[in-house]
């Protein structure tokens, strides 16, 4: 495919990072592009997703899963692949980005979005496609795979997540994270009386949930702001600011919250660990910030106890975001090294 064929699909561009005091982009992204197709595929009598295709029409195959979950997709995630080389599919979850309903939690569990991607992998014609995701993205990739392992070719996860309880208590409970970040747990504990601070999670998804429309919002802002603060090794004060969008925050908090109050739907905590035997055979690159204080480290080297197959990196210099310097060349090396699949 030559360069020009690209252009005529997709502009491609580079321009200066906009914004001061922060981090400066990588090097490692692949030029800016635009999406050749997009649409939505109504899954159910509630939900329609917006799903987008850029990159090469005749390319192989790869989609990228967000975070949150809650999180939906940018523009910035085309970036990590050679778009010569692939057809990069994103996908809004249910709730999510511009899917609609928005933050909406009805008929909304870890496995009507494992059907979801099936369905829009059949939908858009594809046999199998190399999977990517970080974060939530991680564990939906994880779970997906074990269901459907005849369908990826590969697996490229950052920022482990199973979400077990221990998992959610470090992040979401006093006592781990809030030893690390103890001047935003304070504003993340704001909202909610001391007397049920015992229960974070409870304690928020009560008010996310609630009728109390002022109170959703403010509930919403503080959870996501208190992610946003914490996923990068430095604070970035762009990321924080994603958090006082109420549309955003809304879905975000909400949705996220309804899967940790309900333990991700899975029957037991250690659901993804007890089912990677399904997905070992799998071609697998796993990348961890060592200093992720989001998703901490310790739960990607579990998985690598179980998978040591899949290739493993800790990121030195890292956090939780996919978008620190070291942890995005990584990651876009990873997608280099499957453009042969």
């Amino acid at each position: 495919m030559t360069s020009a064929y690209v252009f005529l699909h997709c502009s491609l561009l580079f321009t200066p990072h906009p914004f001061k005091n922060t981090m400066p982009e990588s090097t490692a992204l692949y030029p800016k592009l635009e999406c050749y197709d997009h649409g939505f595929l109504k899954v159910s009598d509630v939900h329609s997703l917006y799903y987008e295709q850029s990159g090469n029409p005749q390319g192989k195959p790869v989609i990228y899963l967000h975070g949150g979950p809650g999180g939906g997709v940018s523009a910035h995630d085309r970036r990590y692949f050679d778009p010569e080389v692939y057809r990069i599919i994103l996908l809004d979850q249910r709730g999510a980005g511009k899917s609609t309903p928005t933050a909406s939690l009805e008929d909304n569990t870890t496995w009507s979005l494992v059907a979801d991607i099936e369905e829009l992998r059949e939908h858009l014609k594809i046999e199998k496609w190399v999977v990517f995701g970080g974060s939530w993205g991680s564990t939906l990739s994880l779970v997906y795979a074990q269901e459907h392992p005849d369908r990826v070719k590969a697996l490229i996860l950052r920022g482990i997540f199973m979400l077990r309880q221990s998992e959610l208590r470090w992040f979401y409970e006093h006592g781990g994270a809030s030893n690390i970040f103890p001047d935003a747990w304070d504003e993340y504990v704001k909202p909610i009386p001391e007397s049920e601070r015992d229960n974070m999670i409870a304690a928020y998804h009560k008010r996310l949930t609630g009728s109390d429309e002022e109170e959703r919002i403010q509930c919403a802002k503080a959870w996501s702001t208190w992610e946003c603060t914490t996923s990068k090794l430095y604070v970035d004060p762009v990321e924080v600011a994603k958090a006082a969008e109420d549309i955003w925050a809304l879905a975000f908090a909400r949705i996220e919250c309804h899967y940790f109050f309900n333990k991700g739907f899975f029957k037991t905590d250690a659901h993804i660990l007890e089912n990677v035997h399904k997905i070992r055979h799998i071609p697998a690159t796993i990348v961890q910030g060592r200093y992720d204080v989001v998703c901490p480290a310790t739960s990607a080297w579990d998985l690598h106890k179980v998978w040591p197959e899949a290739q493993f990196e800790f990121m030195a210099d890292a956090g939780h975001s996919a978008k620190e310097l070291a942890t995005t060349a990584r990651l876009v090396k990873a997608a280099d090294e499957y453009r042969t699949l």
